[in-house]
């Protein structure tokens, strides 16, 4: 048999899935593989995802995007797909469409384990597998879990790997997350593509990030508060940015500046001396954020600044 296309071996489980309350679909891969989520997911919101593994044919992502894109559900896609493919045998490919079809396809040539369970909203898929029934308890873990969409697929990783998940071991993982419904607005269709690309402990790196993506969000809904003029909105966001990311300093500075401009001048500079007194840059940059329109500073502020920038510059 002649195979054409990509030959890499991504031994892998993965799960697409739509939360239909939500309105968001997509999905997360771990594999023993470098990178794998560039080579097995490929989501487009208003269309639908794809997962192409075990002897990859990448291209199985974009013509599986865009058969679903121009009308065709995610078994007529999967059909088309696998026809014009003479290495069938060695695919496993999983697709949803934006309706919540999902089809999926695990190849007789496929190294055991392999198998899938594809049910409306939801498709996990699994191959080169250390036991069986990995995909089950990928959906029972996807369905037990509360909370976001991205949450609820790295959960699905999480119970293949209490199972063994890939026989060689761990490497990367993936999750991305887009809207169901397409927007003229595409910068802000793909809610989250976070990788983790050579890791030893590849899901719960990846489980890190997606907590970590949940903070910058925050402080991303903050920066738009500020810029609307809802300085207490903003100082709300920042606070549950800081919450959520630690010690990063830049949620905590924004958390004061968001202060100061609701008015709490003394809270925030009791906020943010220990971090001007560590890092004095930061200090710097506040006192140009006035130029900016991006802070209003009261006569004690401004000296007080002042004195420290005198003290610590």
């Amino acid at each position: 048999m002649k195979l054409q296309l990509c030959r890499e071996m991504a031994a892998t489980y993965s799960i697409v899935a739509m939360d239909p309350e939500s309105g968001e679909m997509g999905g997360a891969v771990q594999s023993h593989f470098f990178a794998v989520g560039h080579a097995v997911l490929w989501a487009r919101a208003g269309t639908g995802v794809v997962a192409t593994q075990s002897l990859v044919n990448r291209q199985f992502g974009p013509d599986g995007l865009n058969r679903m894109a121009a009308g065709m559900d995610a078994q007529a896609t999967l059909a088309g797909l696998l026809k014009a493919d003479d290495g069938a045998a060695y695919r496993q490919v999983a697709l949803l469409d934006c309706r919540g079809n999902s089809a999926a396809h695990t190849g007789s040539l496929c190294i055991r384990e392999a198998s899938h369970v594809s049910d409306p909203f939801v498709s996990a898929q699994a191959n080169m597998m250390l036991h069986p029934g990995v995909p089950e308890a990928m959906k029972v873990a996807f369905e037990r879990e509360r909370g976001p969409l991205a949450e609820r697929l790295v959960a699905a990783l999480r119970a293949a790997e209490a199972l063994g998940g890939d026989i060689r071991g761990k490497q990367s993982a993936s999750v991305v997350v887009v809207r169901a419904d397409g927007s003229p607005n595409v910068a802000t269709d793909e809610l989250m593509n976070l990788c983790v690309e050579d890791h030893p402990a590849p899901v719960e790196e990846l489980s890190r990030l997606v907590s970590l993506h949940r903070g910058y969000e925050a402080l991303e809904a903050g920066d738009g508060a500020m810029e609307r003029g809802d300085t207490p909105g903003a100082a709300i966001h920042y606070a549950r940015a800081h919450d959520a990311l630690g010690g990063n300093p830049e949620s905590l500075y924004w958390h004061g500046i968001a202060m100061i401009n609701s008015g709490r001048s003394e809270e925030a500079l009791d906020l943010l001396r220990p971090l001007f007194q560590q890092m004095p840059a930061w200090l710097e940059l506040t006192l140009r954020l006035p130029a900016s329109q991006l802070a209003t500073f009261d006569a004690h502020t401004e000296a007080t600044l002042r004195r420290w920038s005198a003290e610590l510059l």
